[in-house]
C-alpha cells in the first residue's frame, strides 16, 4: 500500500493517515504470529503437565517446593520447583529442562521425547525429596548429639573449676590445669561454630 498520491502538477501529497492505518495492520500481523507461537508452546507444556499430575499427587504435602504450575510470559514456563522449570526451544518442539543454581543456570536434559523429559522430571523429584530427608535426619542426629553430651561437659566443667578452687593445690598443679580448661573451652567453641556451619550448609541445600 503507498502512503502518496500525485495531486497533479508533478507535486506528492503523503498521506498520514495511511501511513498509521499500514503500521497497525503490520503490528496486528506480528502479534498475530507470536501469540499462535506462545500458544503452541503452552499447548506442549500442558501435554508436559498432564504427564506428571499423577507424579505430582503422590508427593508429600510436607513437600510444599513442588508446584506443576505454567506462567505465562514470553516463553511459557512450566514450573517444577523454586528453581527448575521446563520451556521449548526454538523449534519449538524440543523441551528444555533448566535449573537455576549459584553458579548460573544449568541445563539438566533437552529431548523432543515427552516421556523422557518426564521421566527426569520424576527422578529429579525423588532425588530433591530424599536430599531434604536426609538433611533433616542428618539436622536431628546432630541436636540429639548435643543434647546427649550436654551433661558430660558440664560435669567437666565442674571438676576442672574445682580442681582448680581445691585448697591445697600448689601452683604449677593450678597453672595445668588452667590450660586444660582453657583447651578444652576453646574446643567447645570450635566445635559450636562447626556445628553451626553445617546447619546453615544443609539448610541452603
Amino acid at each position: 500500500m503507498s502512503d502518496t498520491f500525485d495531486r497533479g502538477g508533478g507535486n506528492t501529497v503523503r498521506s498520514l493517515k495511511d501511513a498509521i492505518r499500514r503500521v497497525r495492520t503490520a503490528e496486528a500481523e506480528r502479534s498475530d504470529v507470536v501469540v499462535e507461537l506462545r500458544d503452541a508452546e503452552r499447548a506442549r507444556l500442558e501435554m508436559l503437565a498432564d504427564e506428571l499430575r499423577s507424579v505430582f499427587a503422590e508427593i508429600p504435602d510436607e513437600h510444599d517446593a513442588f508446584a506443576l504450575n505454567i506462567a505465562g510470559g514470553t516463553p511459557p514456563r512450566l514450573w517444577v520447583d523454586m528453581t527448575s522449570f521446563v520451556v521449548m526451544d526454538r523449534d519449538r518442539r524440543t523441551y528444555r529442562f533448566l535449573k537455576d543454581t549459584r553458579l548460573g543456570r544449568t541445563v539438566i536434559l533437552e529431548s523432543d521425547d515427552i516421556d523422557a523429559v518426564a521421566d527426569m522430571i520424576t527422578s529429579y523429584v525423588a532425588e530433591r525429596i530424599i536430599e531434604r530427608e536426609r538433611a533433616i535426619e542428618g539436622d536431628w542426629v546432630l541436636r540429639r548429639n548435643r543434647r546427649d553430651e550436654e551433661p558430660t561437659r558440664r560435669r567437666t566443667v565442674r571438676n576442672l573449676a574445682n580442681a582448680l578452687t581445691e585448697p591445697g593445690a600448689d601452683a604449677p598443679d593450678r597453672r595445668v590445669t588452667g590450660w586444660m580448661v582453657a583447651a578444652f573451652l576453646g574446643g567447645l567453641l570450635i566445635g559450636m561454630i562447626g556445628l553451626v556451619a553445617y546447619t546453615l550448609i544443609s539448610g541452603a541445600a
